[in-house]
């Protein structure tokens, strides 16, 4: 959530928002979110899934699915180095896990994008996981909650990685044609490529306080225009604000909202009854 203090030693960290010093292990148990202004800082994928599933109910899908280098891709390192460094960083093999779980005792279909892997880029690994998790969604008829956090398309892949915002956005028409409740959450931030596919075409697009969402960010927006833009312009609040977010909510109520939305789209949790012997 937060830059390290100078005090890091003692585990304290300065909240980007107030510059408030906190203690880590208490904003760890808050989930990064600072008491003292509400500064949402950003989540790692296993703190998500504490915060919005039920305790274990999440089973991983498709976690084969990895990027291959298809252009031999080389910047200022090869595009294969940049992978492996990733992965070893985060412990993960994509910038999505994707799977099935239960909120509220619902059960649903659930992709959380992974910022701290290459900027969460969704690239032609991270389209198939989203495609496959989307057609699963349509054949069980389960509701699909997707966490974006991202800087948007993976330029190491050129053209395959836009053509997996094509990709997944097909996979979601076909999927509202079915009548299969889309959530989509949108995190700090949802830029790019994902911001212009997925995250802004859920039945519901929910998003949390101060997220940074938008196409462009802010810097490249200004230096194309040569304009100051105005304070605010791309966050949550203002997106709220010109409709193309139905709801602001804090992270402390996002757990409620998403059962209370599931509830209402997808009907009544499922609660497993105890069997009884006949006679009994």
């Amino acid at each position: 959530m937060a830059s390290a203090s100078s005090d890091a030693g003692r585990g304290e960290e300065l909240c980007p928002g107030c510059r408030e010093r906190m203690d880590s292990r208490r904003l760890a148990r808050r989930f990064h979110v600072c008491p003292h202004c509400g500064h949402h800082g950003r989540l790692a994928v296993d703190e998500r899934l504490r915060l919005v599933v039920d305790r274990g109910s999440f089973r991983e899908r498709d976690a084969e699915v990895r990027s291959a280098d298809p252009l031999c891709f080389v910047d200022r390192r090869p595009y294969v180095e940049r992978l492996a460094v990733a992965r070893r960083a985060t412990g993960r093999r994509e910038a999505i896990l994707t799977g099935t779980a239960r909120i509220g005792r619902h059960p649903v279909a659930i992709g959380v994008f992974d910022f701290s892997f290459l900027g969460g880029s969704m690239g032609t690994a991270v389209g198939e996981r989203l495609a496959r998790l989307i057609e699963h969604a349509g054949r069980q008829r389960l509701p699909l909650v997707v966490f974006a956090a991202s800087g948007g398309a993976r330029m190491q892949e050129g053209i395959f990685s836009l053509l997996q915002m094509a990709k997944v956005t097909a996979a979601l028409a076909r999927l509202q044609a079915q009548r299969v409740p889309f959530l989509s959450v949108l995190t700090d931030p949802t830029t790019g490529g994902v911001a212009a596919s997925l995250a802004l075409l859920g039945d519901v697009n929910l998003a949390e306080p101060g997220a940074l969402i938008g196409f462009a960010g802010p810097r490249v927006v200004e230096q194309t225009i040569q304009q100051r833009l105005p304070a605010g312009l791309q966050r949550a609040e203002s997106l709220r604000e010109r409709g193309m977010v139905d709801l602001l909510v804090p992270r402390p109520a996002l757990r409620a909202t998403l059962a209370g939305l599931l509830a209402l789209l997808a009907g009544p949790a499922v609660v497993r009854r105890r069997r009884f012997p006949r006679g009994s």
